[in-house]
C-alpha cells in the first residue's frame, strides 16, 4: 500500500527540508517533482538553492501545471516522490487559466490520482489561511482553493505533519 504524507506550514517553516529528510530515509529510488517555474531573478534563485539541498541521487521532473500526469509519467521502480509544493503549483495553474470561476479540472486529476499513488508520496504545501482575509477577490479565490486542495489532500493522506519554525508537528498519522 503505497503512504502519502502530507507537510504543510508557513513560509520558511522547514517544509521542503524536511520533505527531504523524509524521501531521504527511504532507500528506494526517489523523486522530485517541482512546480516552481523561474519567472524571475529572485525565483531562479529560490530555485538554484533547492537543488543544492537536494541529494543528487534524485530523479528531478520540473512540472508547473500538470501534477497528476508527471506522477503518472514517474519510472516504474521509482519508490517516493517529493511534490514541491501544491500552492506554487495552484498559482500556476490559476494564472494559466485565468480568471475563470470554479474548479481547475487539474484539482479534480490529482485528487483522483492520491487514490492509488503510482509509489508513496511527500507532497509539500503552505498553510494560507492562518493570516489575514486579503482584500482582493484573485487572492481569496487562491486562498480558498489552496484551503480545499490542502484539506483534500489531508483527507486522502496517511500522515499531515505541521511545520512551525523547523519544527514537525504531527496532526494525523493513520496505521499502516
Amino acid at each position: 500500500m503505497r503512504k502519502v504524507t502530507l507537510i504543510t506550514g508557513g513560509a520558511r517553516s522547514g517544509k521542503s527540508r524536511h520533505a527531504l529528510v523524509l524521501a531521504q530515509a527511504h532507500s528506494g529510488k526517489r523523486a522530485f517533482v517541482a512546480s516552481a517555474e523561474p519567472c524571475d531573478e529572485e525565483m531562479r534563485e529560490r530555485i538554484r538553492r533547492h537543488r543544492e539541498e537536494r541529494d543528487p541521487s534524485f530523479l528531478t521532473i520540473e512540472e508547473p501545471l500538470d501534477l497528476a500526469k508527471a506522477l503518472r509519467s514517474l519510472p516504474g521502480d521509482v519508490e517516493i516522490a517529493v511534490i514541491d509544493c501544491l500552492t506554487v503549483w495552484l498559482g500556476n495553474v490559476m494564472h494559466c487559466r485565468g480568471h475563470e470561476a470554479g474548479e481547475p479540472p487539474e484539482l479534480h486529476e490529482l485528487f483522483a490520482l492520491l487514490a492509488a499513488p503510482p509509489c508513496d508520496l511527500v507532497i509539500v504545501t503552505n498553510e494560507v489561511g492562518m493570516g489575514i482575509v486579503p482584500g482582493e477577490p484573485l487572492a481569496r479565490r487562491f486562498r480558498d482553493l489552496a484551503g480545499r486542495i490542502n484539506q483534500e489532500v489531508a483527507r486522502r493522506a496517511d500522515v499531515v505533519i505541521l511545520m512551525v519554525s523547523g519544527i514537525p508537528i504531527i496532526v494525523k498519522q493513520e496505521a499502516t
